[in-house]
């Protein structure tokens, strides 16, 4: 090789503090020191070849969109026997049907009959730990919200895991037969209701400020 195995060569370069020597990598060698006479067709002498294989990652609890998990030895080879560089793996988290996740947080929208929000009644729904059951008192309206602790996403850095808050939306029939409408009407009229009144609440309270509250900083 041109660097006489030293990998390196010296060049003078001219400049307006005169003539300085320069040190580059040798463009014979590509700085190894030796050349190989005869390189391997398949790899042309870097001593590593293109090839796909399948990694088994380790996924942890509690990762989010953004998280890396460093997989150390398992990038690129090197060139010319030198060690193995790492391999990144980037986390992109899909998004769930019925669940939607802040934070370490989860949150569901469980829907009920009316009459069972104002009778109460009690819930049996599904979650990520199995069956869940909930006590709706009566009266329950739109838009409360019913914390269930320790259901929600494991901490990635440190212990426990968050709550599952699920907000209640309280389903109006938006199709009555002869009987029950009738059965609504008596019971309008009982309440005091058979003519209606709507009444304009300020955003103190009532369920749009409990909406906010919930999800106004997020």
């Amino acid at each position: 090789a041109m660097c006489h195995g030293s990998g390196h060569v010296q060049r003078a370069v001219r400049s307006i503090l005169g003539q300085v020597m320069t040190t580059a990598t040798c463009p014979s060698c590509g700085g190894f020191g030796t050349e190989i006479p005869n390189p391997c067709n398949e790899c042309g002498g870097e001593g590593r070849v293109r090839s796909r294989r399948s990694l088994t990652v380790k996924i942890p609890a509690g990762v989010s969109t953004g998280t890396r998990i460093q997989l150390a030895g398992q990038g690129e080879a090197g060139t010319a026997g030198g060690p193995t560089g790492d391999l990144y793996v980037e986390i992109r988290v899909a998004a769930h049907t019925t669940f939607s996740r802040d934070g370490d947080n989860l949150h569901a929208t469980l829907s009920v009959p009316m009459t069972a929000a104002a009778l109460g009644t009690e819930l049996t729904f599904e979650t990520f730990d199995g069956e869940q059951t909930i006590t709706l008192k009566p009266g329950t309206q739109s838009g409360d919200v019913m914390t269930l602790p320790h259901l929600g996403v494991a901490r990635l850095r440190g212990a426990g895991r968050g709550d599952l808050l699920v907000h209640i939306n309280v389903e109006v029939p938006t199709k009555l037969d002869t009987e029950q409408e009738e059965l609504l009407r008596q019971l309008a009229k009982l309440r005091g209701e058979h003519v209606a009144e709507g009444k304009l609440v300020g955003t103190g309270g009532g369920m749009f400020a409990k909406l906010r509250d919930k999800f106004g900083n997020l």
